[in-house]
């Protein structure tokens, strides 16, 4: 399993992430960016939005989106806009997960079609949480197995009930599409979250929705750490 990649702290980590962020959006062939959500990854797209980039090119979209409005504290999106499409980010298109459809599975559907037209990624941040969850697949979720299937057709999908705080339903990309990315790069603070990912390694029994990013062996993956 692939080594993780230790930084004294936050804000080498940040440095880190969007130099290596910034390599893949530069190869020649790249027309897209899978982002994250949370509180890790701010700091990584104050840096990447000031990069030069020809994002005129890029379509950033999300791994997920809590299917909220999307000015909302809880959305996404609205992390996105206020924090990497500005400065010389601003000229990269945004692909919103968060529609205008009667539920998170009615959205899913139709960003699956723009999905479709970005593949493959240059590349996908992904954020990890203490239960070893990814972008909105969750230990225990109904319908787990068919999202974290790397064979199956779907892209994205909706998801009724969430697994943590905020408690909304949400729209997430499957394991099929993070895995359709030249680079994945998983983004961790924090003593527990290290344990997940050590774990991962080295005990085959564990088997927490990352572990089908971890263990896989088509896509190149960088896991970047600072306490």
């Amino acid at each position: 399993m692939n080594r993780i990649e230790a930084f004294a702290d936050h804000e080498a980590l940040a440095d880190a992430a969007a130099t290596v962020i910034a390599q893949a959006l530069g190869a020649p062939e790249a027309k897209s960016f899978i982002a994250t959500g949370g509180t890790t990854p701010g700091p990584t797209y104050d840096r990447l939005a000031r990069r030069d980039i020809d994002w005129g090119q890029i379509t950033v979209t999300l791994s997920d989106e809590r299917w909220v409005a999307p000015t909302a504290p809880e959305s996404n999106e609205r992390l996105i806009r206020t924090r990497l499409l500005k400065h010389c980010a601003a000229a990269a298109r945004f692909l919103p997960l968060k529609g205008h459809g009667a539920s998170p599975e009615e959205d899913a559907a139709a960003a699956e079609m723009g999905l479709r037209t970005l593949t493959p990624f240059a590349a996908v941040l992904l954020g990890m949480g203490a239960d070893g969850h990814v972008a909105s697949l969750f230990p225990g979720a109904a319908g787990l197995a068919a999202a974290l299937d790397p064979t199956s057709e779907r892209l994205c999908i909706g998801v009724d009930k969430a697994g943590l705080d905020p408690r909304v339903p949400r729209i997430s990309l499957t394991a099929r599409a993070l895995l359709s990315s030249a680079l994945l790069v998983v983004l961790i603070t924090g003593e527990e979250k290290r344990a997940v990912v050590e774990r991962v390694g080295n005990d085959s029994a564990f088997q927490p929705p990352v572990a089908a990013i971890l263990r896989q062996k088509r896509v190149p993956v960088r896991v970047l750490w600072a306490p």
